[in-house]
This record gives structure tokens, C-alpha cells and sequence, in this order.
């Protein structure tokens, strides 16, 4: 897939410029990484902690939650849907769901752009090898749209390293959103709905809609190649 946005030399000026500002922003997820990934994983295994956590932030803890959501998806290895949950359960369904959208749409916007400006030397950076030759195949051209959306939608498919490698195509950057943010939002309302039942104890609707999440998840983790298989050439009868 060839990177539209580094095709052109730049004066050495703006290419140290660019080394500099590529430098500070992996510096700046390496420091996040360390210094606050274990604290949030840690707060996160104990949804009462987590919630103590935000709310001791008492009118800034919306704020602070949605940070740590925004942060999730830089910082790929913090567990996503465990820090939906810990929204529902300290939020509640509606603006758990709202605080996750939110947080996930500036995350989404941080590495989208990011990618635009940094382009295949951020995404080698951050993306295993092999996933990243398999969603450029995936995502090349300019018909992507149904593709992004399958693939954001379908359980047990890397969201987070597919907005790394979505930053790479030539989809339009509201467009992406837009579709994006449409995809997840079950997701993000499930996952709210399972934390903010686990906080009132009423586990029934908590096994229910985890079994659910469990059996798609596997079940798009089982087939995923095929999926992927299936959605290329889906695609690709859209091109033609």
C-alpha cells in the first residue's frame, strides 16, 4: 500500500522537525505506558477500586475516564472492553456508553492523525509485522468503507491496530470516524451495560450478555481469517 503521505522528500529542516515530533510521540506513549498502565490494569481488575479512583476526581472524574479510554486505544495493551465495563459500573448504562464513545473517538482521532503524519514509521513501530501486511492487503484501495465497518463491527478483530493501519488508506478522515464510531458503538453500549449491572448486582443480564459477547468473540476469533477472506473479496466485487 503505498503512504500518499510521506510520498514526497521533505527539506531536511521539516524532516528533522518530523524525526523530532515522531521521537516525542513515541516517548510519550513509552511514558504513559509505564508510568500509568500498570495503575489503570491493576485499578481495573477491581471495578470497586476503579470507581473509588474516578470518583475521587469528584466534577472531573467524566473527564478523567475519558482520558483513560482515549489513552486505551494509543496504548493498545490496555484491555478495552474492561475499561468500558469499569465505565458502566462507575456511570451506568447511558453515560457510561457516552463517556466510552467519547473517549474512544478522541483516541480514535489522536492515532488516525497521527498515522497521517507519521505514516508506515509509526504503524511498524506499534503493529506486529504480520497483522500489519494483513489489513494493508485488506484495506487498499479506495472502496474500504463496508471493509472498515465490517471489520470494526466483528468480534475478536484488533480494533485498536486497525486504526493504525486505517490511518495508512486513503478514506477521508470524517469518513473513517464516521463509520468507525458507528461499528463500535454495540460494542461500547454492551460493555456498559454488563459494568453498570455488575454495580447493582443483578447478575442475570451480566451472564446473558456475556455469554453473548463470549460466543461472538470466538466466534470472530475462530473465523476471522475467513471473515477476512470474505470481506476482501466483497470488496473487491465492489471495485470491479
Amino acid at each position: 500500500m503505498p503512504d500518499p503521505h510521506n510520498s514526497k522528500p521533505k527539506p531536511k529542516r521539516h524532516l528533522v522537525v518530523h524525526i523530532i515530533l515522531f521521537a516525542v510521540f513515541l516517548g510519550a506513549i513509552a511514558l504513559v505506558s509505564i508510568k500509568f498502565g500498570p495503575t489503570i490494569i491493576h485499578l481495573l481488575r477491581n471495578p470497586e477500586k476503579f470507581q473509588e479512583f474516578i470518583k475521587s476526581y469528584g466534577p472531573r472524574s467524566a473527564l478523567i475516564y475519558i482520558l483513560i479510554q482515549a489513552a486505551q486505544i494509543v496504548i493498545a495493551f490496555i484491555p478495552g472492553e474492561i475499561v468500558q465495563i469499569a465505565g458502566g459500573y462507575s456511570f451506568g448504562v447511558f453515560a457510561g456508553t457516552v463517556y466510552s464513545f467519547l473517549g474512544t473517538l478522541v483516541g480514535t482521532l489522536i492515532v488516525f492523525f497521527a498515522t497521517r503524519l507519521f505514516g508506515y514509521s509509526l504503524v511498524k513501530a506499534v503493529v506486529p509485522a504480520g497483522k500489519l501486511e494483513r489489513f494493508e492487503r485488506l484495506l487498499a484501495g479506495r472502496k474500504s468503507d463496508i471493509t472498515v465497518f465490517l471489520l470494526f463491527l466483528i468480534p475478536g478483530i484488533p480494533k485498536d491496530t486497525l486504526v493504525y493501519v486505517s490511518g495508512l488508506t486513503p478514506i477521508k478522515p470524517l469518513k473513517f470516524l464516521s463509520i468507525c464510531m458507528i461499528a463500535r458503538l454495540p460494542a461500547l453500549w454492551g460493555s456498559a451495560y454488563i459494568g453498570a449491572n455488575l454495580q447493582e448486582k443483578d447478575y442475570l443480564p451480566v451472564w446473558i450478555v456475556s455469554g453473548i459477547a463470549l460466543v461472538l468473540f470466538v466466534l470472530g476469533v475462530i473465523f476471522k481469517d475467513k471473515i477476512i477472506s470474505f470481506v476482501t473479496k466483497l470488496r473487491h466485487r465492489r471495485s470491479g
